[in-house]
């Protein structure tokens, strides 16, 4: 069963015409099929027009450009859900760019002394930007505007930059905020019906051939649900009625969750009554209906279906119970730090981490070698080479490689779309509805991919650039050189120099989640010492199987972005991505292994955990010892029972060992 499900894997390794593009840049060429977002493409329409039109109706045109950059840095950083995360997602990235461009002005025009000063500044901004999301998209802006302020004459006194800058960053967060009165909690509460969404085609899916990409989609709809809700109860002080409904309403679907594989493993499909009730929880959650619950739901039959139809019972229960128990709703993955606490933490796990000073170096080195190479050859404009640079190498963006080249593409379109903007389009009031067009373009492109992102960005920044510097068509020229330059230097200084860049460690990361999955399987079977011992023991197995699902699903994104990188990279992610796939499967044949004998199956032997534990640790071992995976036959599961609730975990153990057995 296991071998003709990892048949059907796609391989990049597969033939393809010989003058096609290679796999990894189809890959970042690709479209992402996510929804455009109306709103946000309105709200960047509005904030990068509006102070372009104040700065003409005030005959401060350069003034509106300033405050207009502020607003395109606001709409970049504006991708949290929750509108407390937006706040910080904005705001927070706004005072380090008015740092970074009031460091900028005070460096411009004096030689070296801006070449150092900036490379410091990258330094900084490297190791910032390590520590999480907000701190990444701070570290950017600190370094953009530190860059731009070096690079182009800023209106006097110098804390004219970073005032008009930050208005406009504020302009988007006002704009952002204008729904929060009517939709404070809505996008919690669309998280948790997400959650509810995709558990419902998970389960419509159940045993047939779509199901783990369903199953992928669950995991990601569920950590999104968690890090809202959990995120916003962390800053309220007290119960919260409503946060507290929402946080039992999701954390009731987890035996849901825990309930699919074990459906999936029967071979065939659920009754369609199930998904169907699964979704009208989805719209209970969303409307915030309350009442008593009315299933028509089948005799179940089988421990699979009884555990669906049990968990699906009581979820209806909860979802729609108008005030759960407060003192009854616990904390599935744990109830977050303070912030202060989290903030300490992070400081210094920045501080003595190794990869954080090392990306930092990274990005000082790129940084400094672009300022040099500007102060000693003259180069027209030359901020666009260190701007270059500093989109390009940013880890959490994906593959340096690939995004130098997509870096290097979406410019040469972004500039098409400038000249004929620049070249037809007059100086003055037409910019405005320009503007307003170009401005909405950044959001819906953004969402497709980083090179749609970047050809919307380029003409945006050339326009506005234009009303600082008056050089119109004259600027599209020396600014597909600037990128190339840019590119180059990332490519050889910030990627080739830096073995692990092109010698990834994607197999130590695997080992890992081996190892993980060892541990999963020893704590869902692990011997209790008494009935007292049992909730604990509940709550220990779920925060693991919560933990393992997010770490998997890490692992399924880090091999994902090595799978756009060229060889040898790329290849390598290629030949052990079927073990993610395996080891994925393991851990749903352990929770269904659990929830079988939750339901009356006999547990396993001591014996039998053992050795599975054992085969997975001696997988996880020649996955470390090993540079690349070599196949063999599947060999039939060690002393396998088959009535044993173990005897799939056996099975896909075997199926794993067989597919990707390391080399000697």
């Amino acid at each position: 069963m296991s071998t003709e499900r990892t048949e059907r894997i796609p391989s990049r390794t597969s033939r393809h015409h010989p003058l096609a593009p290679p796999h990894w840049l189809l890959n970042g060429l690709r479209p992402s099929r996510a929804a455009i977002p109306w709103a946000a493409a309105l709200r960047a329409a509005v904030a990068l027009a509006v102070p372009l039109a104040v700065g003409f109706a005030c005959d401060e045109p350069e003034y509106g450009a300033l405050v207009s950059m502020g607003a395109l840095s606001g709409v970049i950083g504006d991708t949290a859900d929750a509108y407390r995360m937006r706040v910080l997602n904005i705001a927070v990235p706004q005072f380090f760019g008015a740092v970074g461009v009031a460091l900028g002005t005070l460096v411009f025009g004096h030689g070296w002394v801006a070449v150092g000063a900036l490379t410091l500044i990258a330094l900084v901004s490297g190791m910032i930007s390590s520590i999480g999301t907000v701190a990444s998209v701070s570290g950017l802006l600190l370094l953009l505007n530190a860059v731009v302020g070096a690079g182009l004459p800023m209106p006097s006194p110098w804390w004219t930059a970073p005032l008009l800058m930050s208005g406009g960053g504020l302009l988007v967060l006002v704009l952002t905020l204008l729904g929060w009165p009517l939709r404070g909690r809505q996008p919690e509460r669309a998280a948790v019906a997400a959650t509810y969404r995709a558990l419902a085609d998970t389960l419509e899916a159940a045993g047939g051939p779509a199901y783990e990409e369903r199953r992928v989609e669950v995991t990601q709809a569920l950590n999104q649900a968690y890090d809202l809700v959990l995120g916003r109860r962390a800053r309220v002080h007290g119960r919260s009625p409503s946060l507290v409904r929402m946080l039992a309403q999701l954390n009731v679907v987890i035996p849901l969750v825990e309930a699919a594989p074990a459906a999936h493993l029967r071979g065939r499909p659920l009754p369609p009554e199930v998904p169907a009730a699964v979704r009208e929880l989805a719209a209970a959650v969303e409307e915030g209906r309350t009442g008593t619950p009315d299933l028509d739901l089948p005799v179940p039959h089988g421990r699979a279906e009884r555990a669906v139809d049990a968990a699906l019972r009581h979820a209806s229960t909860i979802v729609l119970l108008a005030e759960p128990d407060p003192y009854n709703v616990d904390d599935r993955l744990g109830r977050p730090a303070a912030l202060r606490v989290r903030a300490r933490r992070a400081v210094r796990d920045m501080m003595f981490s190794r990869a954080s000073w090392r990306y930092g170096l990274r990005l000082a080195v790129c940084i400094g070698l672009a300022q040099s190479l500007v102060s000693l050859i003259e180069v027209e404009r030359s901020y666009w080479v260190a701007l270059t640079v500093t989109f390009v190498l940013k880890p959490d963006f994906g593959s340096v490689f690939s995004r130098a080249v997509l870096r290097a593409l979406g410019t040469a379109v972004g500039l098409v779309v400038a000249a004929a903007v620049l070249a037809e389009v007059p100086r003055g009031w037409w910019a405005v509805p320009v503007m307003m067009v170009l401005g909405a373009l950044i959001p819906a492109f953004s969402v497709k991919g980083y090179a749609f992102q970047t050809a919307a960005i380029t003409p945006v920044i050339l326009l506005l650039s234009d009303q600082l510097n008056h050089q119109g068509f004259d600027l599209i020229r020396p600014r597909l050189l600037d990128s190339l330059i840019g590119c180059a230097i990332t490519l050889v200084a910030g990627y080739l120099l830096w073995p692990e860049s092109w010698r990834t460690r994607i197999g130590d990361r695997l080992a890992d989640t081996v190892d993980d999955a060892a541990r999963y399987v020893e704590r869902a079977f692990a011997p209790l010492p008494d009935e007292s011992a049992l909730p604990a023991a509940r709550t220990a197995r779920l925060q693991a199987r919560r933990r393992i699902y997010r770490d998997l699903s890490g692992v399924r994104s880090e091999f994902q972005r090595a799978l756009t990188e060229p060889p040898p990279t790329g290849a390598r992610a290629a030949a052990w991505w079927p073990l993610v796939v395996a080891v994925e499967r393991i851990v749903d044949a352990t929770t269904a292994a659990r929830v079988r004998v939750n339901h009356g199956a006999r547990a396993p032997s001591p014996a039998e955990v053992d050795r599975i534990t054992r085969q997975l640790r001696e997988l996880a071992e020649g996955v470390r010892r090993s540079p690349a995976p070599t196949r063999r036959d599947h060999d039939a599961p060690e002393d396998t029972d088959g009535a044993s609730v173990l005897a799939p975990v056996s099975q896909e153990v075997s199926a794993a060992r067989a597919l990707t057995h390391p080399s000697p």
